[in-house]
């Protein structure tokens, strides 16, 4: 049957809807205090208590009745980019440096397939590197490597990274990769990791950075669907109080890999010394190893080769790929062309000003693709690459540090950062040893981001704190406040994420596909097509990529992300404040990990009949994954700490599983799908609507009995 939506503008009407009440906007404001606190319970605020509310969440000074309406920067380029995208775009594009300029700005007939910039001929690392060179810009700093947990600074320039990047491409090219061929990247918080992403695109080839932290089984799943002509690998990461050897987690993921790649080249680094790692750590006849360095130094330059605009970057995988890979497809044009604009329009990171940006992420993650690596690159800003812990390495200090030391203008981090710092040095009494003068502004993004901690952030940093939205799926933000277009930090209302970008004509809608009211809350969804840089596909799956993302709502790319819409009456535009995930991720230190992948790992063992995974709220790591289990009738005991080392050794540290609890049933629709959303509320301590397609309703008793016990739920 086809979906009719009923659709306008998500900015029209001050009313909003709360299950089956009308509810004011003071109303869900109160509620959505909870949410933005972590806390587990509900604590609901009368209505005539929105005086305290709009005192935690600042809005007074966002009064909507007393504003005066005047159209901005910022709602110029907006209003042009959806009437008129081509010529928005364009100008966006001109940015770039073209072999070949495009034959068309915007290609939508076949719809979700969006292509931009078709038929345009460019390169993605001679954007990044060889035009600055070019342009007189070869000593500016690239890449600034400060590694804590090394005890080493490693300062590279746009022309030392240059002959890297083109020797590294030649060795690629020795071995047989060529235009289209895979290269999988296995790295920790390295230059070497974005000089092998940079040598990869230099040929026209596909990288896939694989997140160094994944155990082998994670691994070997990316090995097997990306089919890698070669592998780059370092022989170890380094942790505060352990070395993690790279180079045999590598080795069990191609021992049971279905598919093997022609060669692995290892970097060694040479501040750490594993005596006998390399002999003790071989790999399989079939496979040809190659030194790093070794290989360098025979190694010819490789030029450039031009690629279509539509032609894939990278894939990234996201959640959801354990035994069913999501390789998420980017396009090189629109994503160097958009990324760019992002580092001024939203960033205020200005061309051609030595601003020093720091995206505090790792590699493996959207943000490290898009903003330690290709965003700053290509706008030919410096950018730092941190290999540390806020707190662990070795104090919580060192975020101060790294800002006195480079001289950082921008910092892009999540909140669990913060977090961190403020929970082991509430005082900053390590951070007011250095002096963060150079800080202009602090953005956060990957996970909720709480009041206290947004408060905290902006006293002890002396910054305002800019919260903003976006996906692995978009690669660059869906909301922000524009800093480049008129925008100031102070302008969101509360823990607003901003205004949509540019190119994303977004609206709230509910579950029949009619649009909510302004307050309601609701489904965010993108009405297409969507702007240039978004995914352009699934690898190897593009009819999932059309279910996943465009069925649910026909026309609309479904963020699977709730939030609703907060007026501004100095604009048409409102304001978008998210407030929860409508799928299975679980956002661990804005790390974002499948529950559905969990949850295989825990079926895996023997005393185990079935189990669920929801994220739940944690006052450190943002969210945290809670699994309940139904064990088998002869189950042995300690079947909870088992699963927690299966989890750590099967995903790995990075998911903080540690809790798990038995319960005697899980409830189940008749088509036998668990409900994770109710669980996941009841689990927050937030209002509990049973579905009614629910087979045994009092399933949920004996859940909530066992939360309340652990001391997760607080229902009444």
């Amino acid at each position: 049957m086809q979906m009719r939506l009923e659709t306008s503008r998500i900015w029209n009407g001050y009313g909003c809807h709360f299950g089956h009440s009308r509810m004011t906007i003071n109303d869900r404001r109160a509620i959505q205090l909870s949410r933005n606190d972590f806390t587990p319970t509900c604590t609901y605020v009368q209505p005539d208590s929105s005086e305290n509310f709009d005192k935690v969440f600042e809005f007074q000074n966002h009064d909507v009745l007393k504003q005066e309406r005047g159209e901005s920067e910022y709602d110029k380029a907006f209003k042009l980019s959806l009437e008129n995208p081509p010529e928005f775009w364009a100008e966006v594009g001109h940015k770039l440096s073209w072999y070949k300029p495009w034959n068309k700005v915007l290609d939508d007939s076949d719809p979700p397939f969006t292509k931009w910039f078709v038929g345009g001929m460019l390169n993605a690392c001679y954007n990044a590197v060889d035009r600055h060179v070019e342009n007189g810009f070869g000593e500016r700093l690239a890449l600034i490597h400060d590694s804590p947990v090394t005890s080493s600074i490693r300062r590279i320039t746009y022309s030392q990274l240059l002959e890297k990047v083109s020797l590294l491409a030649g060795v690629y090219s020795k071995i047989g990769v060529k235009k289209g061929d895979r290269v999988l990247i296995y790295m920790p918080m390295i230059p070497e990791a974005i000089i092998s992403m940079l040598a990869a695109a230099r040929l026209g080839a596909i990288h896939s950075v694989v997140f160094g932290g994944f155990a082998a089984r994670e691994l070997q799943t990316r090995i097997e669907h990306a089919e890698p002509t070669v592998i780059v690998a370092a022989n170890c990461g380094v942790e505060p109080n352990k070395i993690v050897h790279y180079r045999s987690i590598l080795k069990e993921a191609l021992l049971h890999s279905a598919f093997k790649p022609s060669h692995l080249i290892i970097y060694e680094r040479p501040e750490i010394k594993l005596d006998g790692d390399k002999y003790e750590h071989t790999f399989e006849d079939v496979i040809t190893e190659l030194d790093w360095e070794e290989s360098l130094k025979t190694a010819s330059h490789q030029e450039c080769i031009p690629v279509e605009a539509n032609e894939a970057l990278y894939i990234l995988y996201t959640s959801g790929t354990t035994d069913q890979p999501k390789g998420v497809v980017r396009p090189v044009g629109g994503h160097l062309a958009t990324l760019a604009w992002t580092m001024h329009a939203v960033y205020g990171m200005g061309p051609h000003d030595n601003n020093v940006w720091w995206a505090a992420s790792d590699m493996g993650w959207v943000v490290g693709h898009s903003y330690v690596c290709y965003a700053p690159l290509t706008a030919g800003l410096t950018s730092v690459m941190y290999e540390g812990k806020p707190d662990r390495t070795p104090d919580p200090g060192q975020y101060f540090r790294v800002i006195e030391e480079h001289g950082v203008n921008a910092l892009l981090t999540a909140p669990t950062a913060l977090r961190v710092i403020k929970r082991v040095d509430p005082n900053a009494v390590h951070g007011k040893k250095y002096c963060t003068k150079s800080l202009k502004t602090i953005f956060v993004a990957g996970e909720s981001l709480d009041q206290s901690t947004k408060t905290w952030a902006e006293r002890t940093f002396k910054v305002g704190v800019v919260n903003h939205w976006w996906q692995t799926e978009t690669g660059h933000s869906i909301t922000a406040t524009f800093l480049g277009l008129g925008h100031s930090p102070n302008d969101p209302p509360g823990l607003s994420t901003g205004k949509s970008c540019p190119g994303f004509d977004l609206r709230i809608l509910r579950d029949d596909g009619s649009e909510a009211a302004v307050g309601e809350e609701g489904r965010i969804a993108a009405r297409l097509p969507l702007p240039p840089g978004t995914l352009s596909t699934l690898y190897k799956n593009p009819e999932k990529f059309k279910f996943l993302y465009f069925s649910t709502f026909p026309g609309y790319y479904d963020t699977m992300d709730a939030g609703y819409v907060f007026p501004d009456a100095k604009s048409s535009n409102g304001w978008i404040v998210v407030t929860g995930r409508e799928d299975d991720v679980v956002s661990v230190a804005g790390h974002r990990l499948s529950a559905a992948a969990i949850e295989a790992v825990a079926l895996q063992h023997p005393d185990v009949g079935d189990a669920l995974v929801v994220g739940i709220p944690d006052c450190t790591k943002g969210e945290v994954p809670l699994c309940l289990y139904v064990p088998t009738p002869n189950a042995a005991q300690r079947v909870s700490h088992n699963l927690i080392n299966m989890v750590r050794e099967l995903v790995g540290p990075i998911a903080a599983f540690r809790l798990a609890f038995p319960v005697p049933a899980l409830p189940k629709t008749r088509s036998g799908k668990i409900p994770r959303r109710s669980i996941a509320r009841m689990a927050r301590g937030l209002p509990l609507k049973i579905p009614s397609t629910i087979e045994n309703p009092l399933v949920y008793e004996d859940i909530k009995a066992v939360l309340r016990k652990m001391r997760l739920c607080q229902i009444k």
